[in-house]
């Protein structure tokens, strides 16, 4: 059955899964408010209906999906329960278990409102077999069929809210930690004058290594969204008595490489790697 839902707020990810939702013939309103242009163009071309205000969108909706880069993801479930939303909001962000958990309070979860943690792993979903969205909570089910056989693969987990996220935290913890150890190797070897030396023995005893440190080219763009999902991953570690501090370096990294937002990708490897070497939030080197 069709339904009505309030997608907050479509970044690439958030407009794709808007795109398969569409597809399974649902209405998605978002809040274009202080959205940039390419927000607009991304909301539009994704099939997604203009609301007036939030207040608007979530008086027309019984699902609220949340899809906002991690350190605003707690700010838009208070933003939700301020107007008293009632229905099911699924926090499909990049976030510690601990943060699902604090959404869920912030929510005031029970007989208004059912949480759904959820957590996204792969790319924005053009095609079946790319992309799964896991969740976890009472209406899991629910929201999974909403996505039905579409672009996208909606998983339920068994377990409380909370597991969706910290299944997405492993996940990152080595993709996206990986890709900032990585970078950040690459600019310590130019540094240090063996760069070639460096990619050299790569080629000889780890050959996938050169491809895999390159990967930051095309990745540079999301630093600045990237680095709060690396704090949330180093919390994470941290709660569960584990040392947090490679990924706390890995979120620095990406600070430093904030600039890159608006530079379509790929960027040069050399001006990733001056703006690492530069220190804290140096930009783009010129």
């Amino acid at each position: 059955m069709s339904t009505t839902l309030a997608l907050l707020h479509p970044g690439d990810m958030g407009a794709a899964l808007g795109a398969c939702l569409v597809a399974q013939g649902h209405r998605v309103v978002w809040v274009p408010t202080g959205r940039s242009p390419a927000t607009r163009a991304r909301a539009e071309a994704s099939g997604l209906e203009a609301a007036a205000s939030l207040p608007q969108a979530l008086a027309a909706v019984h699902v609220v999906i949340s899809v906002c880069p991690p350190h605003g993801a707690l700010t838009l479930a208070e933003q939700v329960a301020s107007h008293g939303f009632r229905g099911v909001y699924v926090d499909a962000n990049a976030v510690a278990p601990d943060t699902a958990r604090r959404i869920g309070a912030t929510l005031g979860t029970g007989g208004n409102v059912h949480y759904v943690d959820g957590g996204i792993i792969g790319p924005p979903p053009q095609r079946p077999g790319t992309t799964r969205l896991y969740l976890a909570g009472a209406a899991a089910s629910e929201v999974a069929e909403l996505f039905g056989d579409g672009a996208l693969d909606a998983i339920v987990l068994h377990g409380e809210p909370g597991t969706a996220s910290a299944l997405k935290m492993c996940y990152a913890a080595y993709t996206k930690g990986l890709t900032a150890l990585l970078a950040n190797i690459r600019a310590l070897a130019n540094h240090e004058g063996v760069a070639a030396d460096l990619l050299a023995e790569w080629q000889r005893s780890q050959p996938e290594a050169t491809s895999r440190s390159q990967a930051i080219e095309s990745q540079a763009r999301k630093a600045w969204r990237w680095h709060g999902e690396m704090d949330e991953i180093a919390r994470t570690f941290q709660q569960a008595g584990l040392p947090g501090g490679f990924h706390e370096a890995a979120a620095e990294i990406y600070r430093r490489l904030e600039a890159f937002k608006d530079i379509p990708p790929p960027a040069a490897l050399a001006d990733i790697e001056a703006a690492l070497l530069a220190g804290p939030h140096s930009g783009v080197a010129s």
